[in-house]
């Protein structure tokens, strides 16, 4: 059964859910792109590795603390004794993203594709987005074109010189001949995703049809039978211009018009 909505599920955004969408995206994505383009071109599903040094807390306590007791405010317990506080200690993570890249017969990188997760768009400073920045400036420096697809509407956006137009979800194309012009396609959330041109050599480019895409994701992973809207979406919550559209979507009725949600 397909997804109530026209395009981007918000419900896929569970944190607790969206590495193996991710995992799927970028798969289906690839194999889509291979029966496009094989055999002129190689679609690769490469790995960055990197420590995160500030992951969400999933800590346990391994002592108890005296209810009541404030966490990180000292106590003593009977005859005087230290009653021990709990607190969160840093326990870094290794993490592994993954993206495409098209390459050419002779090897060289032609186009990479990321599909953004949550570590990328933390805050300034997090090793995700430190990591990822990085990574997107020598592409960008570099002879190759970049395709992001950002699906979260969460955390900071990709940097750009002027402001993104306001929308739910991003997608953008960095031709590498045109930078640092590049084509942004904001999607609202009752959108379908678009179809975008994803440069190859020189003037040319395929068409990849990222609904299309989405919505064998969300068959192959059974999403219908695992994702509950009647329960609010996990995280981000929907914005107050949001709800109204989302539950349109939900009950079978057309969206509200732009103007009538501000």
């Amino acid at each position: 059964m397909p997804s109530p909505f026209p395009g981007m599920d918000p419900w896929l955004e569970d944190p607790a859910r969206w590495p193996g969408v991710h995992t799927r995206l970028v798969t289906t994505l690839g194999d889509a792109l291979v029966a496009l383009l094989k055999p002129r071109y190689e679609v690769v599903i490469e790995e960055r590795v990197y420590v995160d040094h500030d992951p969400p807390e999933v800590l346990r306590a391994d002592v108890a603390i005296t209810e009541g007791a404030r966490p990180g405010a000292s106590s003593t317990g009977p005859g005087g004794s230290i009653v021990p506080v709990l607190l969160p200690t840093v326990v870094a993570e290794d993490v592994v993203e993954r993206y495409l890249t098209l390459r050419a017969r002779d090897g060289e990188v032609v186009t990479v594709l990321e599909v953004l997760s949550p570590t990328n768009k933390r805050g300034p400073g997090s090793d995700g987005r430190r990591e990822y920045l990085a990574r997107r400036d020598r592409v960008l420096r570099s002879a190759a074109h970049l395709v992001e697809v950002d699906l979260l509407r969460a955390g900071e956006r990709v940097p750009m010189r002027r402001p993104l137009p306001p929308a739910a979800y991003y997608v953008v194309v960095s031709h590498a001949a045109r930078r640092p012009q590049c084509e942004v396609y904001p999607v609202q959330l009752r959108d379908r995703l678009p179809t975008v041109p994803v440069p190859l050599q020189g003037d040319e480019a395929v068409a990849v049809d990222l609904q299309a895409i989405l919505d064998l994701v969300y068959d192959r992973g059974g999403y219908d039978a695992y994702l509950d809207h009647g329960r609010p979406v996990p995280a981000p919550p929907l914005a107050p211009a949001e709800r109204p559209r989302a539950e349109a979507i939900l009950a079978g009725a057309e969206p509200p018009d732009e103007a009538s949600i501000g």
